[in-house]
């Protein structure tokens, strides 16, 4: 269609139709289009420093197919070389160290193990510290790593020690609040062994009898007050080659009257020089000395006991 064509068939119109019709140009011109250029521009530096960046740090976190840095992921789990730190909780399910290399957990204050149950209660803990070494739990067992034979075991009730051999090296020796059940207790060779109680008195008890063998020493029991060897059934039975008895008392007897005793550790001068005493007892079980003559002067001893 022509222009004629068209101003005849708008004709009708009542409007005014203009002679020269206006056109508006379609598109982004002025300051609208400076601006749109700025962001495209803003944006394509971004991107391209976001790359840098990215490839700066694939770069130096050395990631790699198998994992980033020292962190080596492997179809057995995650391997870590080197030194790691964790400023996070990690929840891992076993930790092991390689072969020819231990596990070091260090930190600056201490290293707490925890055990939890199904419910999230904490049923075991263990703690590092820097002072002392901690567990919380029911039982504590130490177990030899070849048989699996217990050692050390201790809970609310006892403490077992199933060593073969419970050596105390301290120089002042062990300190048992309580009693103390034992088959057997020696000391190191060329050591001597000590039973003491400083303030209270030591008993030592068997249903079948207690022995005390030193086999290249002295055995040497000494108490402030009284010594007590008592056998309710049998005997006791003193085995030497040479039985001495010291700080016995010594009594003296003379022809001339029927008894007379001296405290002095020889006999008077009135009577005769001897050189061998009898050892006499008295019915509550004193001992005494007495000059060996023509007749035995133990008959006499009831003056003598009372005297000893």
């Amino acid at each position: 269609m022509t222009r004629e064509q068209y101003i005849l068939a708008t004709q009708q119109n009542s409007l005014p139709r203009t002679e020269h019709p206006q056109f508006y140009p379609v598109g982004i011109y002025g300051w609208r289009k400076r601006c749109l250029y700025f962001f495209v521009l803003l944006l394509l530096v971004t991107m391209i420093v976001n790359l840098a960046m990215t490839i700066w740090i694939l770069k130096v976190m050395n990631f790699t197919v198998d994992g980033m840095g020292n962190l080596r992921v492997t179809k057995k789990g995650i391997r870590l070389e080197g030194i790691s730190e964790f400023l996070l909780p990690l929840y891992v399910k076993e930790i092991h160290s390689r072969k020819d290399s231990p596990l070091v957990l260090q930190s600056d204050r201490n290293v707490t193990v925890n055990a939890r149950n199904h419910m999230g209660q904490l049923t075991g803990q263990l703690t590092v510290g820097a002072d002392a070494v901690e567990a919380q739990c029911k039982r504590f067992e130490v177990r030899a790593s070849d048989s699996g034979k217990v050692l050390f075991s201790a809970d609310e009730d006892e403490i077992v020690i199933g060593a073969d051999r419970l050596k105390v090296t301290g120089t002042e020796g062990a300190v048992f609040g309580h009693s103390v059940e034992t088959p057997h207790i020696r000391a190191e060779p060329s050591q001597d062994l000590k039973l003491e109680s400083p303030t209270r008195s030591l008993v030592m008890e068997a249903p079948r009898g207690v022995q005390v063998n030193a086999a290249a020493g002295d055995l040497k029991a000494t108490c402030r007050k009284e010594l007590h060897l008592q056998s309710t059934e049998g005997e006791i039975f003193l085995n030497a080659d040479t039985i001495r008895l010291g700080n016995l008392p010594v009594g003296s007897f003379s022809s001339s009257s029927s008894s007379s005793f001296s405290s002095s550790s020889s006999p008077s001068s009135s009577a005769p020089r001897q050189t061998i005493y009898e050892l006499c007892a008295c019915p509550n079980g004193k001992l005494y000395l007495s000059p060996a003559g023509a007749g035995s002067t133990c008959q006499s001893s009831s003056n003598i006991c009372l005297w000893s």
